[in-house]
């Protein structure tokens, strides 16, 4: 099995791959030791051949590839780009256009909210795929047979898939609804990890609002120490250590030794004389300057409003054969309960078979009913109207 391993050779094949409407991608990476994932194997198809590319060459560029991703006369098809497609964004910044991924356009296609790949294989080109390759090593040469075969089978059957899918969105109408979630992909703002928004992810955490400032700069602090050493967060500082820090707000380095969480030796490092300084920039942030924690935390939200939207949301889902998950995200709907900017927490083919309906339930226009067993979504306005015929023919 030929593996493309200089210039020369992308840069033909390149040329031969930019003369298809379509092609399919795939790549193989690792990330367990580093923050920014490892390019090692890039798989590309159009319909007449199979290309598998060693990034890891001594004699290539991949400057023929990444033009080809930038050609708008041919479509990019992937199974889950997102991974992918952050690869090629912090590589040469280069994003694919015009783009399609498969495991969204499944899930318009009414194939569920956990669809994978080698479901689709399966069920859309009558494939086998053979995932024990799928945890081996990708930056080892030479790659064995067994690791070329399974790279090669992710971007074959992909064609059979998109295929089969493309032509479902165009006899449903709705090969429109892919263009916004195809818009983020292709916006750069997706794959930038910003170090000011780190502490999102561990804001639910926190017990004090006190602390949220001490949290913004030290988990900005540890992002930005990730992204510098290229490692993962967790080998900067743990996160159970983060919040140990942020809660004891050590304003010195020998305080910050004697914390049990924080690995010993950190108190005498550039790194944790850094640590110190982001947790006394945190202390003096002005706490009204920072955003409310008992807003954004759940337990605060209209929970009762949120459980009635999933249960909406499940009906309309299994009518429109649409996954949920696509439809409405649960931060979509605690912002639908929230009101205010929620009213626009959805928008285009979204809001016509969710979002107005939504809104329709919180205003108390809407009401779930059973029949035959099964869940039905009736108009509380139309079943007033028809129980207020009903009274005047009784008194009539």
């Amino acid at each position: 099995m030929n593996v493309i391993t200089s210039s020369a050779e992308l840069a033909a094949a390149c040329e031969r791959l930019a003369r298809h409407p379509y092609v399919t991608v795939d790549t193989e990476f690792m990330r367990e030791t580093t923050y920014y994932p490892k390019l090692c194997l890039i798989q590309v198809a159009s319909a007449e051949e199979v290309l598998l590319i060693d990034p890891l060459s001594q004699n290539i560029e991949l400057d023929a590839f990444f033009s080809l991703l930038r050609d708008e006369r041919v479509v990019k098809v992937f199974h889950a780009a997102r991974q992918d497609i952050e690869i090629f964004w912090h590589m040469a910044r280069t994003i694919p256009k015009p783009l399609f991924d498969t495991q969204i356009a499944a899930m318009v296609c009414g194939y569920g909210d956990q669809v994978s790949y080698e479901q689709l294989a399966n069920d859309l080109g009558n494939a086998r795929i053979d995932k024990t390759q799928r945890f081996t090593d990708w930056s080892r040469r030479p790659l064995s047979e067994a690791q070329l075969s399974y790279a090669q089978a992710d971007v074959t059957h992909l064609r059979a898939v998109y295929e089969a899918l493309a032509a479902k969105l165009a006899a449903s109408g709705r090969k429109s609804w892919l263009t916004e979630d195809m818009a983020v992909l292709e916006a750069p703002g997706t794959y930038e990890t910003k170090p000011e928004d780190a502490w999102q992810r561990l804001a639910g955490r926190l017990k004090k609002q006190r602390d949220l400032g001490v949290l913004v700069e030290v988990a900005a602090w540890r992002e930005k120490e990730a992204q510098k050493r290229d490692i993962p967060r967790q080998r900067v500082l743990r996160d159970d250590a983060l919040i140990e820090v942020v809660q004891a707000r050590p304003q010195s380095v020998e305080a910050l030794g004697r914390l049990r969480a924080v690995s010993q030796g950190l108190e005498r490092s550039r790194a944790g004389q850094a640590l110190v300084a982001a947790v006394n920039r945190g202390a003096a942030i002005d706490p009204k300057t920072l955003p409310n924690l008992g807003r954004r935390g759940r337990a605060s939200r209209r929970d009762s409003t949120v459980e009635f939207l999933k249960l909406l949301l499940k009906i309309v889902s299994q009518k429109t054969g649409v996954a949920a998950k696509i439809i409405a995200t649960v931060d979509d709907l605690e912002a639908l309960a929230e009101g205010g900017d929620g009213q626009a927490a959805l928008t285009g083919w979204r809001d016509e078979i969710f979002g107005n309906l939504a809104r329709t339930a919180i205003a108390g226009r809407v009401a779930v009913a059973l029949e035959n067993g099964e869940p039905k979504i009736i108009s509380v306005d139309a079943e007033a109207e028809s129980a207020s015929r009903t009274r005047k023919a009784l008194v009539a």
